[in-house]
């Protein structure tokens, strides 16, 4: 008898205890989760679109025609093919529009192909991610977790105030009109300025290296909104090295401080915009271009009416070549 006390003993005594326990950590759960605090999340910020066709540039360009040009702090990728002729008349830099790269296989890629044979040097380039475009590091705050109700416990009751329903409409109220400001289109030019000063660095260092190989000429082409920044830097940087500037299907992007329109008649160097003429948009577009530039007296400014060719790729490029080349050098278009 006494051997089978000494047995259940125990067991009788973890009976009790189990029970007890399981409502100590019940008792202890809500306290637990009062302390915890929301959890920061840091994500890291992606690398920019551009530097990642840089990269796929890379594997797919001839080593020898890639270069690392410095644009203040930033390195970037350019596309460089010598003159093939022993007096080359000039440098031809091509600045590709906005999600294009320096080897854009329409008008970008085939012109800087193409012009070394006809005795220029070519050199493409990109343009950076704008800033209002670009990846930024957020941190985002997850709630606490939700508190438990205790085994035996009711849930505690809320406090209702009797101006329960205007707290309630008041609160949709600052809800909606916050919503709104946060829907509404940034205004143009607040990273405007930044972005100018970023695209005009790769501008200057191109200059420069164009300069470092002796070209007598230097011509700056702009394709879609490259074509804008293009205008844009000749007009506030007044770069004396350029001696013309090439607009291709130019556009003026979203956010832009000013528009093609003021900015194409006021130049100083001579100005060819060559445009798709069965493209009605880019026809209509032209068409203010041209008479905002029959308001200046004096204007360098000319366009050029183009065909698409939807289709024919070749003959396309082929036609753009050969128009772009008529208007640089007329006395050797063949």
């Amino acid at each position: 008898m006494f051997a089978l006390f000494r047995t259940t003993l125990p067991a009788f005594c973890l009976v009790l205890i189990l029970p007890c326990s399981a409502q100590a950590a019940a008792d202890e759960t809500p306290q637990a989760a009062e302390n915890t605090s929301p959890v920061s999340v840091q994500r890291q910020p992606l690398a920019e679109r551009s530097q990642e066709d840089a990269q796929a540039l890379e594997r797919q360009v001839p080593q020898a025609e890639q270069q690392m040009l410095q644009a203040g702090s930033d390195n970037f990728l350019a596309l460089w093919k010598p003159a093939n002729t022993s007096e080359p008349e000039g440098a031809l830099i091509i600045l590709a529009g906005a999600g294009e790269t320096a080897d854009w296989p329409k008008t970008v890629g085939p012109l800087r192909r193409k012009f070394p044979d006809a005795g220029w040097h070519s050199l493409s380039l990109s343009l950076p991610d704008l800033l209002a475009d670009s990846p930024q590091a957020r941190a985002e705050t997850a709630p606490a977790p939700s508190q438990p109700v205790a085994k035996g416990q009711s849930a505690p009751a809320k406090d209702t105030p009797d101006d329960a329903n205007a707290s309630v409409e008041k609160a949709t109220t600052a809800e909606s009109e916050a919503s709104e400001i946060a829907a509404q289109p940034e205004a143009p030019g607040i990273n405007d300025k930044a972005d100018a000063e970023r695209i005009f660095a790769r501008l200057d260092a191109a200059v420069a290296y164009a300069q470092q190989h002796n070209a007598r000429s230097i011509v700056l082409l702009g394709n879609g909104s490259g074509a804008y920044w293009a205008a844009r830097y000749l007009s506030e940087r007044q770069a004396a090295q350029v001696q013309k500037l090439v607009m291709v299907t130019a556009q003026t992007p979203a956010q832009a401080e000013q528009s093609l329109d003021a900015l194409t008649p006021s130049l100083k160097v001579p100005t060819a915009d060559f445009f798709y003429t069965n493209q009605p948009q880019a026809r209509r577009a032209a068409e203010q271009r041209l008479q905002a530039s029959k308001r200046l007296k004096d204007h360098n400014y000319r366009q050029v009416g183009l065909t698409a060719m939807p289709g024919n790729s070749a003959a396309e490029q082929e036609q753009l070549f050969r128009r772009v080349r008529g208007w640089l050098s007329p006395e050797k278009l063949d």
